[in-house]
């Protein structure tokens, strides 16, 4: 079972989790800028200082030299926050002042007067130095100043250009962070305001919700249930009207079998009595007749309000079986009742019970409506589609009338016979079903009865 996800938790966070990522990427960037500007600054710092004792680098008596008196050597070690370290050393003589476990590079890597700048550690403390490779003049000497500094300024420099930029950074997030709640929660009112709308209903209020003030994206919404209503009235006045109908085709045998029986109860003589039974069997036959083509209807509604699930049918087959089925009620009339179908099978996807039901139907309207002695052909087509046939040589069915019988219920005026006004109505809800058209008329305008072709498109 698939757990719901919440609305406002999704808006948030795809709103928030981008703007997470930038702040981080944002200080991540802050930091190596800061470190950078912070080297530079005191890199420059460190260059001077080591370029200030290149100053003290001296020749005498062919001799180099390096001086530096005890007070400059405390001057320029004196620093409140990080120790100073300094080393002088030259390619022959080796080391000369300074600190002697200060690291250096090699002077043969070193070009003069081009500073290189490294991170080392000093007695287990991080430094940072630099080297310069000087020549004092009137010698071919090669000597190498390194001075070096621990990072205590650099990391409080870094810390405070961090802080600097990051607090802010976390103000704004939290300020943009409360305005997206918020936004969100007035963004989804809308939403709350039409759930209460709609659980405050009566079950049979289906007027239209009222769209007036809400925004373009939820007008959609209401546009579609407002749809989704409108169908559904017409479906519940359809529904009722198919009721009323029902009913009223039920009332008029219901009460012929009631007079009936009584009269068959009050007969004195069998053959008034066999009269009585007759007629009630007649009434019997007509309800169970609408019973059927009721529950056949209801069927297929059924069937249409959710995926078909159809199978491979030979239809050749089934029409073959089906008008064997008919031929005793056929030769009754004395109708001929004739099969054309190919020498192969016939093959769609469909429901075989409901297009028995659709022949059925076809075939009975024939036989009942079709000229006694006359003849019923029933045909299978195969050319672009696969077409089912029924054609009679009765009287026809009037142009004027071909657009009403397909409503449920609905009799021609002055047809014969007792039927319901279903049949038809079930052939067409049938056919839907299966997205096969249904074609009323005959292929020739002299021609005279009833053709009615149902093409299964596309199978």
């Amino acid at each position: 079972m698939h757990k719901s996800k919440s609305l406002r938790a999704q808006l948030i966070g795809r709103l928030t989790l981008p703007l997470l990522v930038v702040v981080i990427l944002d200080a991540v960037t802050s930091y190596y800028v800061a470190m950078y500007f912070t080297d530079q600054a005191y890199d420059r710092w460190l260059l001077d200082s080591a370029k200030s004792l290149v100053q003290e680098v001296k020749v005498k008596d062919d001799h180099v030299t390096f001086e530096l008196p005890p007070v400059a050597t405390e001057v320029f070690r004196w620093d409140d926050m990080d120790e100073t370290f300094y080393k002088v050393e030259s390619e022959n003589l080796g080391f000369m002042a300074g600190d002697d476990s200060l690291p250096s590079p090699a002077i043969s890597e070193l070009k003069k007067d081009r500073p290189y700048f490294f991170n080392s550690e000093i007695d287990d403390q991080a430094v940072r130095v630099v080297s310069v490779l000087t020549i004092p003049e009137s010698s071919a000497e090669q000597v190498l100043v390194s001075v070096a500094e621990t990072v205590n300024k650099r990391r409080d420099m870094m810390s405070e250009m961090l802080m600097a930029v990051i607090l802010p950074q976390i103000f704004l997030v939290l300020i943009t962070g409360f305005h997206i709640w918020t936004g969100v929660n007035r963004g989804l009112s809308p939403l709350h305001d039409l759930a209460r709308t709609i659980a405050n209903r009566s079950a049979k209020d289906l007027d239209p919700i009222p769209d007036t003030g809400v925004p373009l994206e939820v007008r959609s919404l209401t546009h579609t249930i407002n749809g989704l209503l409108q169908r559904l009235g017409s479906t519940l006045i359809t529904q009722q009207r198919f009721i009323e109908n029902a009913a009223h085709q039920l009332r008029t045998p219901l009460a012929g079998l009631k007079i009936q029986a009584e009269r068959a109860l009050g007969a004195d003589n069998p053959e008034t009595m066999r009269l009585a039974l007759s007629h009630i069997q007649n009434s019997a036959n007509r309800v169970a007749h609408l019973n059927t083509q009721l529950l056949v209807l209801a069927r297929s509604e059924t069937i249409s309000h959710s995926l078909p699930e159809f199978r491979l049918i030979d239809l050749t087959r089934l029409v073959r079986e089906c008008c064997m089925d008919w031929v005793p009620k056929a030769l009754e009339r004395k109708i001929e009742l004739e099969f054309d179908a190919p020498d192969v099978a016939v093959q769609i996807d469909g429901d075989d019970i409901l297009l028995r039901e659709l022949l059925g139907n076809l075939l009975d309207n024939a036989i009942n409506y079709g000229r006694a002695g006359g003849h019923i052909g029933v045909k299978l087509e195969c050319s672009s589609d696969i077409s089912l046939i029924v054609e009679d040589d009765g009287s026809g069915i009037p142009l004027s009338e071909q657009d009403k019988i397909f409503e449920r219920f609905y009799r021609i005026p002055g047809s014969p016979g007792d039927g319901c006004g279903l049949g038809l109505a079930i052939v067409k809800e049938i056919a839907d079903l299966h997205a096969a058209r249904v074609k009323i008329g005959n292929e020739s305008s002299n021609q005279k009865g009833t053709r009615i072709a149902i093409v299964f498109v596309g199978q």
